[in-house]
């Protein structure tokens, strides 16, 4: 009975090990090396957006964002500098119009359309679970890297390196 116990313990150890060497910022996706999930929105700032915009022959970031969400105002810095080096679309999820223009307004757009995921449904599709999200998208419309959480300053060499990877 003894030896079970130890063996019951020594194994709780090793998963309790195991766990500690995992970064838990990296959530897996299902989406990952996947097409990017069929949509079609109202847009803030141009035409409707789908996912046939985003399947267009250019590497792309995709941002789901909103307004009233504090981190999405600390990584903003950070995909204004990405914009200018990769065509970057928004995805404001439950924003309204006027709280998104007040918001771009002072902070700036980094985005070339955003979409209005009003309900949250496109959000759902994506595997989106916390605000904010960013997926990188290749040439081909295939989802190919998500990040989760703001992109701080010291995420946008990996992003970097990962764009460069796909041109």
């Amino acid at each position: 009975m003894r030896y079970f116990f130890i063996t019951i313990f020594v194994f709780c150890l090793f998963v309790f090990y195991q766990g500690l060497k995992k970064n838990p910022r990296d959530i897996p996706s299902n989406l990952i090396s996947q097409e990017i999930p069929e949509f079609y929105i109202s847009s803030f700032n141009g035409p409707n957006l789908s996912h046939i915009d985003l399947k267009k022959d250019e590497i792309k970031i995709v941002n789901f964002f909103a307004s009233w969400c504090p981190p999405c105002t600390v990584e903003h810095k950070q995909l204004q500098s990405l914009s200018k080096k990769v065509t970057t679309y928004g995805i404001a999820k439950k924003n309204k119009n006027k709280d998104l223009s007040k918001w771009l307004g002072k902070l700036g757009n980094p985005y070339k359309n955003i979409g209005m995921d009003y309900e949250g449904l496109v959000s759902i599709e994506w595997g989106v679970y916390a605000l904010p999200e960013t997926f990188l998208i290749d040439k081909n419309g295939i989802i190919k890297y998500k990040h989760v959480g703001p992109i701080m300053q010291r995420d946008l060499e990996k992003l970097e390196n990962l764009i460069r990877k796909l041109r």
